[in-house]
């Protein structure tokens, strides 16, 4: 005891401590008092080799760890949910009394089952509790605590811990974020010193580029709830709508010099779907937090920070489901102790304090068990009377790849997709066979299917932690309606799946470019050497219309004979559905086959500048995009590096959103590349530099914001409603420009989250792409901003000697789910020497 009441002063006062007296935790530090703990459960030192909080703890221990408790407790279940792209495992841990654990499968089944009805009597019902930790890797006190909690679930006795069990069903995630968490544990571990130096200059406290804040494609894990393009997302949604919890936890860090955060966050934030009661709920379990952290002497903050509005955040996406979700934010140490306002903060006092948040929030679940399990049941209930009948109907009649995997999105959240069967023009927009999807609005989750279609363009806030718009259809540039009648148009024959059978031809193949496979399968064609061509103009061939960008691939004087050639195209018709006709003649209604409209099409050879300097997320949506989605191999040269590469190997470089300008060396470089022929793709802030060094001259529109009676205190307000967070916006298509090859009609929703406002070209044919005269279609801009946008062009393309510059104020393929957009990108890249 003696031994823990110094370790206890040590921690407290380490700020008038030199470093070197900085000791290693021991496992009383973090413990209950007054509570016994079963021998035979080993502790997280004898599996991992330490107390945590000596080390930060690599996924590999950690999950070795949580096997051996699933072994040596009846208390624990373990499974493997599925592997990171880094084939990390996806471990779930199953929590509850040895009883329990006897019936847990219709435990699960009662508890949903009590979702879908109007009175339950929740008197011995169990509370259902998801406990997930640092889903960002270089916030890693979480994961750490995540031992603590397992080790005190499995282990402790009495009739405390025996109450807790009996009465909840605990889903622990220890890690939600297994690839960034071993990427952030090998730093700080590797860097560590002997003598712990907090010296926030340290080498340990500055990890390098991407750092381990993301997964292995760099993405910020913590946005993807609700459009689940990752496996570990994907995992954790299926485990949600397994479950329905009732309390999801997200444990999270913050700046160095904070204390701990817990929600809930700015009461004028949250979003309007969400039941006030869910709020009221919150801020009663906050009290238990409040206790627990009064009684270790930790400060901490509520109600003043971060917000409860997106839906794809871990803290929010409970919220629209019929749960609690809270944030913990613990100040950082980054490491093993750094350098704080508040003292030296040391890496295990932010274990102790995500530990206590843990237990904190175990105790308020079992006292509030029967009104928070009462309040999931009534929120359903409340959803059930909100909806009547009909359904959602959406689709583009050009595009089955795109339009699936909207509907694949829809189905990982349990919302029910029917076909739509039939060709039909609804509300002015067609809806075609295989190419629609009805979501009937009287299922479950019809709070979710409207926080994922709504339109919003009024807040009561004008600042919000991420963006404020999501709109699925408008990212998917999906054509949809709400139609009251749509029982009428659809049938009851199941969907026959129609293949295109594509006959065998001695002369050519044409197919349109709309389908979002499409590119996969051309650069494929190309890079087995087979000839591609693109039609620069429309024509009819054999009564049917073929719009700009058709693909033409001719059969005489390829690499394949034509048996192969066609063994090929027929193949990947019958997996991709891409539309490809065989044509025995050339001579058609516009341009004939053997016009000089139809372009080459060369094979992209393609690099990505990543490192120091180079926004890692936007690099890392590139990289996701090109590698999963299209196959399509990229090269990632490190920005630092660049001078002492080969660029010629590439035709195609492009650069994600910067930081600053490269050195003028590098810009000489890129400019020595382009001029030569390459094409030069940048992103959001790196035109600012692109334009002034005369690569893509372009002028920029800047706006007034004048501070008139603003207080001192209102200043960061009434600067902070000037950024675009994240918000859509109309624009029109000239689509007869190579950037818009593909899409079916002349407007595009746009995702903007930058005030980078482009002037458009005195040439009108120069700006393919302009924002309309009334652009905002669904989130927040400030009346200056939205008046600014106007006209503006989002899009620029300047010819550089023999080769082709391209700019792009915003992000085409933001956080993987914007599919409406990802074909500009695939146009810069194929059909940039048409421009």
């Amino acid at each position: 005891m003696k031994q823990t009441m110094l370790l206890l002063l040590v921690l407290a006062f380490a700020k008038a401590l030199p470093a070197q007296t900085i000791v290693d935790p021991t496992l009383d530090y973090y413990l209950p008092q007054n509570v016994s703990y079963n021998p035979d459960i080993p502790t997280p030192q004898e599996i991992i080799g330490y107390v945590p909080g000596k080390w930060h703890v690599s996924h590999d221990k950690l999950a070795q760890y949580m096997m051996v408790l699933a072994d040596k407790s009846d208390r624990f279940t373990i499974e493997n949910r599925g592997k990171t792209y880094e084939d990390r495992p996806l471990y779930l841990l199953t929590v509850t009394s040895v009883e329990n654990q006897k019936n847990i499968e219709q435990i699960r089944k009662d508890h949903v089952a009590a979702t879908d009805k109007d009175a339950v009597d929740n008197t011995n019902a169990p509370i259902v509790v998801y406990q997930g930790f640092s889903i960002h890797g270089n916030e890693p006190s979480g994961s750490n605590a995540a031992l603590l909690l397992a080790y005190h679930l499995a282990a402790a006795q009495g009739p405390e811990i025996e109450a807790l069990l009996k009465n909840t069903v605990i889903l622990l995630d220890p890690s939600l974020n297994p690839d960034g968490l071993q990427r952030f544990a090998t730093w700080v571990n590797q860097n560590k010193s002997d003598n712990v130096n907090p010296d926030t200059y340290d080498r340990e406290y500055n990890e390098t580029w991407p750092g381990g804040r993301t997964n292995h494609y760099w993405f910020d894990m913590n946005r993807d709830w609700l459009p689940v393009q990752l496996p570990e997302s994907q995992a954790r949604i299926e485990t949600f709508h397994k479950w329905l919890p009732n309390i999801l936890t997200d444990h999270h860090e913050m700046g160095t010099n904070s204390s701990f955060f817990f929600q809930p966050g700015i009461p004028s934030r949250t979003h309007p779907l969400t039941p006030a009661m869910n709020q009221k709920l919150t801020r009663e379990i906050g009290n238990y937090l409040a206790e627990g952290f009064d009684k270790i002497g930790s400060l901490y903050y509520t109600e003043e920070d971060y917000d409860d509005f997106y839906y794809g955040k871990g803290s929010t996406f409970p919220d629209i489901n019929g749960s609690i979700g809270i944030l913990f934010e613990q100040a950082s140490s980054r490491g093993h102790a750094q350098n704080s306002d508040n003292g030296v903060l040391t890496f295990p006092f932010t274990i102790r304090n995500q530990f206590t948040a843990a237990l904190s929030t175990l105790k308020a679940a079992t006292n509030k068990r029967k009104e928070i399990l009462d309040y999931q049941n009534q929120f359903y209930k409340d959803a059930r009377k909100e909806v009547s009948g009909g359904a959602i109907i959406f689709g583009d009649h050009t595009d089955a790849g795109r339009t699936d995997a909207l509907a694949e999105i829809l189905k990982r959240h349990n919302i029910k997709v029917e076909r739509y069967l039939g060709n039909d023009n609804i509300e002015g927009k067609f809806f075609k066979e295989g190419y629609s999807y009805t979501v009937p609005k009287n299922q479950k989750n019809s709070r979710l299917i409207n926080a994922m279609f709504e339109k919003r363009t009024t807040f009561q806030d004008s600042l919000f932690y991420d963006i404020s718009a999501w709109t699925f259809p408008l990212a998917f540039d999906m054509d949809y309606v709400e139609y009251s009648g749509y029982q009428k148009m659809v049938r009851s024959a199941p969907y026959n799946g129609k293949i295109n059978i594509v006959g065998e031809s001695d002369y050519a193949y044409i197919m349109p470019w709309n389908e979002y496979g499409t590119p996969k399968f051309i650069y494929n064609l190309i890079e087995q050497g087979v000839r591609v061509k693109v039609a620069m103009k429309p024509f009819q061939l054999e009564g049917k219309d073929y719009d700009y960008g058709t693909i033409l691939i001719p059969v005489k004087n390829q690499i394949l004979d034509m048996h192969e050639l066609h063994y090929m195209i027929s193949n990947n018709e019958k997996e991709y559905k891409l539309g490809i006709t065989s044509v025995n003649t050339g001579l058609t209604e516009g341009i004939d086959l053997g016009s000089r409209q139809f372009r080459d099409i060369k094979l992209p050879k393609i690099a990505v500048l990543v490192g120091e300097g180079i926004n890692p997320s936007d690099a890392g949506e590139i990289w996701h995009l090109m590698d999963q989605q299209y196959d399509i191999p990229i090269t990632k040269i490190d920005l630092a590096d660049i001078n002492r590469k080969d660029l010629s190997r590439y035709n195609t470089i492009i650069v994600p959103a910067t930081y600053g300008s490269p050195e003028n060396e590098v810009i000489d470089q890129l400019k020595t590349w382009t001029r030569n022929g390459g094409t030069l793709i940048g992103y959001r802030s790196a035109l600012r530099w692109m334009s002034s060094s005369k690569l893509l001259p372009l002028k920029f529109k800047k706006t007034e914001n004048p501070a008139k009676n603003i207080t001192f205190e209102q200043r960061r307000d009434h600067s902070g409603a000037q950024r675009i967070g994240g918000a859509i916006f109309e624009t029109k298509l000239d689509r007869s420009h190579p950037i818009a090859f593909g899409f079916k009609d002349d407007q595009l929703p746009m995702f903007r989250n930058t005030t980078l406002f482009v002037e458009p070209n005195k040439d009108s044919y120069r700006n393919p792409i302009k924002y309309t005269d009334s652009p905002l279609m669904s989130g927040y801009i400030s009346d200056i901003n939205l008046e600014a946008l106007k006209s503006t062009v989002p899009f620029q393309h300047n010819n550089y000697g023999r080769g082709d510059v391209i700019g792009f104020t915003d992000n085409t393929q933001f956080r993987a789910f914007w599919y409406g957009t990802n074909k500009l990108l695939m146009n810069a890249i194929f059909f940039a020497e048409q421009m």
